[in-house]
């Protein structure tokens, strides 16, 4: 694992800070489950990290590594059940909550997949329930990629490339499985981790040479070093190091109980608004939501101005999606308006405050700093994590979805509505759009939000009164 990620693992000794995430993908019709499962195998001989356990150093020398698991049993990750009568939407999303609030078995590869049948109109749904450490949003397109087609009936037969990955993956568990020897432990892992370290401490070290050396040798530079060293001070102070608690004196209460609700909106629309507001649909994306928010909280008789927002930003260069390191992210906090009323007023607001955010100093140290902290005792690291997650209100996660219709197995996709962790605020309003719809997942807290029929009312008129403005 990264660093990041190892923090990610490590933290889950506090539940309310687990950040597995899910999608509830819904099909037209019930697929055919020995196609289903023939996708799932491909996914998982393609994809390195479905078909991986975690081993962990012991006393936590370094970070965990990823091992094959030889043994993977697909009938434990990819379950069929049926949705509780009369199976309509509601019924959908509270069954796939109470299945979301299961933690992942840590002993076997971080993922499920659930088929729910049943469903009104004769409809059916997949829910993906997979670790963070896994994948971030932006690297999950790879593992879609596997899952999903263009066409009902595509040609069943793979190109050369990733048939021979698939069989080379294949002869690798084998081989593995067949020779207990080759098994990692976790005294492997140690001393494997001891090595890793010693690399690391020695590139850290020869960057901190290489940096006196610069400036032994061009005195010049030393005024401009200063000022960004002031700079990163303060950016650190805004993302990593933020006291207190979040804005809300509405969303002061936290359990680790999970309630799914789910909105769609047009796509077109909010292109068409956002851009004769002069921004991006993420931009309007976020309006709609902190309006919103805004609403709720005057409709309840706490009325604010601003609320503390957490978004991750993707850290990959454009030409690197879908490659690279399974999670490249960078967590950004900002405070958001949530006033005024006015939807074009409250977009050139948001949008001024989003516009810095991904060239936030700090954004450059995620990692740097994760391996900073990745060895302080567990306890340490979760006390320290909580109290930073304590301090944003909400997040919110903007996922690029497909512009061409997909299918599943052969069934249509009509939505695809992503659940993004909370890890300690009170929602998680993630976005994901497919042809001309934007999909919303609400992961919500109901010890936060307690009148969930008046937030979505909030959502709905928010939205609309934005949409309004592109038709």
């Amino acid at each position: 694992m990264s660093d990041t990620e190892a923090v990610m693992w490590a933290v889950e000794k506090d539940p309310s800070l687990r950040s597995d995430f899910c999608n509830l993908t819904v099909l037209d019709a019930l697929p055919d489950p020995a196609r289903l499962r023939q996708k799932i195998e491909s996914a998982v001989d393609a994809v390195e990290r479905l078909h991986q356990r975690v081993v962990t150093p012991p006393l936590r020398i370094a970070p965990p590594e990823w091992v094959d698991e030889p043994g993977l049993d697909l009938d434990y990750h990819l379950r069929h059940v049926a949705a509780p009568a009369p199976g309509g939407m509601r019924e959908m999303l509270d069954l796939a909550a109470s299945l979301a609030e299961t933690p992942l078995d840590r002993s076997r590869p971080l993922w499920e997949f659930t088929l729910v049948e049943g469903i009104e109109g004769g409809r059916a749904a997949l829910l993906q329930k997979v670790h963070h450490t896994v994948t971030d949003g932006v690297a999950g397109l790879r593992l879609s990629m596997h899952t999903v087609d263009t066409e009902a009936d595509p040609a069943t037969a793979p190109v050369p490339a990733e048939e021979l990955r698939a069989e080379l993956a294949s002869e690798r568990r084998a081989e593995t499985a067949a020779d207990p020897r080759s098994r990692r432990s976790p005294f492997d892992a140690a001393l494997d981790a001891l090595s890793d370290a010693a690399v690391h401490h020695a590139a850290l070290s020869r960057r901190a040479i290489g940096g006196a050396a610069r400036i032994a040798t061009h005195p010049g530079e030393i005024p401009g070093i200063a000022r960004d060293a002031t700079r990163l001070a303060a950016s650190l102070r805004r993302q990593l190091l933020v006291a207190g608690r979040g804005s809300s004196d509405l969303f002061t209460t936290r359990s680790v109980r999970r309630y799914f609700e789910v909105r769609s909106y047009p796509l077109l629309p909010a292109r068409e608004a956002a851009h004769r507001l002069g921004g991006s649909v993420n931009d309007l994306f976020v309006t709609a939501v902190a309006g919103a928010l805004g609403l709720y909280h005057d409709r309840m008789g706490h009325p604010c101005d601003e609320l503390r927002m957490g978004m991750p930003v993707n850290l990959r260069e454009r030409d690197a999606i879908g490659t690279g390191a399974y999670n490249r992210f960078g967590p950004v906090r900002v405070v958001i308006p949530v006033a005024p009323e006015d939807p074009s007023e409250r977009f050139r607001a948001v949008r001024t405050r989003l516009a810095g955010t991904r060239n936030e100093p700090a954004l450059g140290l995620v990692e740097e700093l994760a391996g900073l902290v990745s060895g302080l005792p567990t306890s340490v690291l979760v006390a320290l994590t909580r109290a930073q997650a304590r301090t944003l209100d909400f997040i919110t996660s903007n996922l690029r979805g497909s512009p061409v219709p997909l299918f599943l197995a052969g069934r249509r996709i009509l939505a695809s509505y992503p659940f993004g962790p909370r890890t300690g605020s009170a929602l998680n309003v993630t976005l994901m759009s497919l042809v001309d719809d934007m999909h919303l997942g609400l992961n919500l807290d109901p010890a936060a939000v307690t009148d969930v029929s008046l937030l979505i009312e909030c959502f709905d008129r928010s939205f609309d009164a934005l949409l309004h403005l592109g038709s």
